[in-house]
């Protein structure tokens, strides 16, 4: 429980402009209103203060003085996150890392890069090209996205199937404690000896303490990559092919599907020359040598003309390759074209669940009248469903809320998770108590505890108390009732 704030908001600003620059403390609502949420717009609060360093010494200052009184602390990178996770405390300091935006250094030798947490995602692989290396994974929100959020997300991308998560391709971090210690997690090589705090830290979701600094492995670019376009008539013959590629030992750089609302908001956006007819269609990348691309090509094709593929088609250049992914990358604002407001939601389910789960995704979408198109990661079962509605509608947002309630309910319900790449932050955090046990969530609490003793990193996300889990519990028994989520007790 965390008590109130033992400073003024004037005291605490005057304190933390003796070492941060006066214009980099923010303390007027109208400044402040920018970073009153992130992604998730429908999640709002606003901040006490925001304070953007520039050091790693002047992070270690303010998470001391925020300690010394009880201050809540909210980490906040670029603000592209989806699930509420850099949503602010009303009481409490929304730590600004967006002036970290260096690349240290590249070992092209080592294929490693060391980065300040407000790197973008996408830049990486632009400084890493002249190497011949690049980033592995790539959020659509690349061009915006940070490696800090990166990291406390463990976001993926199109071609986690292959290449993973953050989680797999980072090599250390280095943070600082609530107390305001500077420790570094990991190591220049590719295992540490003792406890995988690396990996406890990776998608943490700012819970655990504030990331500094980050080294990421690099890949070498492959010699060639192709990307098979192919259209099915329903999603049951998609998510078929989905498993018989994996079947047969094919490990595509990626492998994505889109249903068929989401192709024609995406080819009306990007004129990519999908299939508008189809009810189904999935992208599939191979890469690696010259002769073997050209192998799982010809499998590729192969197999999806035997699972019933209404349309192959295969890139012939890097600028079509570009093409069919920029039309897969644009659907969430393509999608965004043609309706007031949509809700991203993220889930993680087996990949020989999809065609049920998408089934049943579009029963709900009657039951909650509200049209919902489908993008997401086949390869790796993680979904991402748009729910369209309309926030200027009274009890519409609610409805939308409790459809995306349920199609997480159906994901545990069907052996998968409540997330995949966005976190928990507040939207998820009824379904926490789904899908974990008192015991599973009185660990993860623990562990909070062990970093966190008095709960200012980030209050009121990613981990419910087990009193409100007995609340969440008693929503889902009773799935009529619809409120908002709570946050921090106070």
């Amino acid at each position: 429980m965390i008590e109130a704030p033992r400073i003024s908001r004037a005291d605490l600003a005057r304190q933390l402009r003796e070492f941060v620059h006066s214009d980099y403390v923010i303390a007027d609502d109208e400044t402040l209103k920018p970073y009153e949420c992130d992604g998730l717009s429908m999640y709002c609060e606003m901040p006490m203060i925001v304070v953007l360093p520039e050091t790693v010494a002047q992070v270690q200052q303010i998470m001391r003085v925020c300690h010394q009184y009880q201050v809540p602390v909210v980490a906040r990178g670029a603000g592209t996150g989806l699930s509420a996770g850099a949503m602010p405390h009303a009481e409490g300091v929304v730590l600004s890392l967006a002036k970290f935006n260096r690349i240290l250094s590249i070992d092209s030798q080592a294929r490693s890069a060391r980065l300040q947490p407000g790197v973008r995602n996408l830049a990486i692989s632009e400084e890493a090209a002249q190497y011949g290396l690049y980033y592995g994974p790539d959020p659509s929100s690349q061009i915006a996205c940070t490696i800090g959020g990166n990291v406390a997300e463990n976001s993926g991308g199109v071609h986690c199937l292959k290449y993973g998560l953050t989680v797999h391709n980072i090599l250390s971090v280095e943070m600082v404690t609530v107390e305001g210690e500077k420790i570094t997690l990991g190591s220049d090589g590719l295992d540490a000896c003792g406890m995988d705090l690396l990996a406890l830290i990776t998608g943490s979701e700012g819970l655990l303490g504030i990331i500094t600094e980050v080294q990421v492995k690099l890949l070498p670019k492959p010699e060639k990559a192709q990307v098979v376009m192919a259209g099915f008539d329903s999603v049951q013959n998609a998510g078929d092919a989905v498993g018989g590629i994996i079947a047969h030992g094919i490990i595509p750089g990626g492998l994505e599907m889109m249903d068929g609302f989401a192709i024609s908001a995406a080819e009306d956006f990007a004129q990519a020359g999908y299939p508008r007819e189809a009810q189904a269609l999935l992208l599939c990348e191979v890469d690696g040598t010259n002769e073997e691309v050209q192998e799982h090509i010809e499998q590729t094709e192969s197999l999806f003309r035997q699972f019933g593929a209404t349309s192959v088609r295969t890139s012939q250049s890097e600028e079509e390759r570009a093409l069919l992914w920029k039309g897969r990358k644009s659907a969430f604002p393509a999608v965004g074209r043609i309706s007031p407001d949509y809700y991203c939601m993220d889930g993680t389910i087996p990949r020989g669940q999809l065609a049920r789960v998408l089934t049943e995704m579009q029963e709900m979408s009657r039951r909650f009248d509200l049209r919902v198109a489908n993008v997401f990661h086949a390869g790796d079962g993680n979904l991402h469903p748009l729910i369209l509605f309309d926030a200027n509608i009274p009890g519409e947002f609610e409805r939308t809320e409790a459809f995306g309630s349920a199609i997480l309910e159906l994901c545990v319900e069907v052996g998968g998770c409540i997330t995949g790449e966005h976190g928990v932050g507040v939207e998820k955090i009824r379904q926490m108590a789904v899908q974990f046990d008192d015991r599973e969530l009185e660990q993860f609490n623990a562990l909070k505890a062990a970093f966190d003793p008095n709960g200012t990193l980030n209050p009121g996300k990613g981990v419910p108390t087990l009193r409100q889990c007995q609340e969440y519990r008693a929503l889902v028994r009773n799935p009529n009732s619809i409120s908002e989520p709570k946050t921090a007790e106070a």
